[in-house]
């Protein structure tokens, strides 16, 4: 039986996760600062501890056969775009993987899965709404919009000079704005699908929507993420693959759409911020059908409905 453990299984994706590798017959390790929120853990054994600690990642590396590597000092927009939080993302984060790195290092162990983010890539191709999709290749010369972003390029040379220097065994996908079932959808960490679903649940005729609605983004369910995640590491890819929907919509679009779903008489009120993250971001595919012979297809409409319905339950 293979081990595996999963870093950040108390969230979201990590959670999906966990219940996939169950599912698969491998045993599994969980640590997370906290457990899932919405359900109760499926892993094996479930280490509440902070992986900023160089001897809990010790005792969670140890004896494992593979590292799902999805712990974050993460957000929505209201928590990355403030400014007020980048250096806790820059040190927290940072902080894990190298922590991740060294532990594995010394405690044998070769394979990891890298969970990096579309934030990564450089602001500078991403300025208008109709931008072309982002390649792999347009990664460098570096110049992501957020620290949430540089971190994470950080991190994937970090783990891509762990590989050449020490051969690890390394995975590193792109995911592009991830979202479904069980996913946080208030308090303000929450990702723009569940806090429009949320909005427009608890709306008394009108939901805000930041900016003027008209910039791009991609958004992919939970579940295709997660068999991704899977097909990635059972692959022979090395290189950093994107993971994400390349069916592109407007915000505002995607509110309107939200709301067709609700069946209730919603307006929008595009409203001024002060960051709102770049103009137009989404996935071009191209890569990953060629080194997985596998994309995500799942229509948009479709996942967020499922999604509606369960954050809609949260609330009866």
């Amino acid at each position: 039986m293979k081990k595996a453990l999963v870093c950040g299984a108390g969230g979201f994706i990590g959670s999906h996760l966990v219940k996939r590798l169950k599912k698969e017959g491998y045993f599994v390790r969980g640590v997370d600062l906290k457990y899932p929120e919405f359900s109760k853990t499926e892993a094996d054994e479930f280490i509440k501890g902070d992986l900023r600690n160089l001897s809990i990642v010790d005792v969670c590396v140890d004896g494992v056969d593979e590292v799902y590597q999805l712990a974050a000092d993460m957000g929505g927009a209201d928590y990355i775009f403030t400014g007020e939080h980048d250096s806790d993302v820059m040190h927290n984060s940072a902080m894990i993987n190298l922590n991740i790195v060294d532990s594995m290092k010394r405690h044998g162990v070769k394979k990891v899965f890298y969970s990096s983010s579309a934030c990564m890539y450089p602001e500078d191709h991403q300025l208008e709404v109709d931008v072309p999709a982002l390649r792999e290749d347009m990664a460098y010369p570096g110049n992501p919009d957020s620290e949430y972003g540089w971190e994470k390029l950080f991190s994937e040379r970090l783990y891509l000079a762990y590989s050449k220097n020490y051969e690890f065994n390394v995975r590193i996908a792109r995911f592009h704005n991830i979202f479904g079932p069980e996913g946080t959808y208030q308090g303000g960490r929450e990702k723009a699908p569940a806090a429009l679903c949320r909005k427009v649940i608890k709306s008394d005729g009108e939901i805000k929507v930041y900016g003027d609605g008209q910039q791009t983004r991609s958004f992919l369910y939970i579940d295709e993420c997660i068999e991704g995640i899977r097909r990635l590491m059972e692959s022979d890819c090395v290189e950093p693959l994107n993971l994400g929907s390349d069916e592109v919509i407007s915000i505002n679009d995607f509110a309107q759409m939200i709301i067709d779903i609700s069946k209730k008489e919603v307006v929008i009120k595009n409203i001024d911020v002060p960051q709102l993250g770049v103009r137009g971001r989404n996935s071009d595919n191209t890569m990953i059908k060629e080194k997985l012979g596998w994309s995500p297809m799942q229509s948009l409409r479709v996942g967020i409905e499922k999604t509606y319905e369960w954050i809609r339950s949260r609330y009866e």
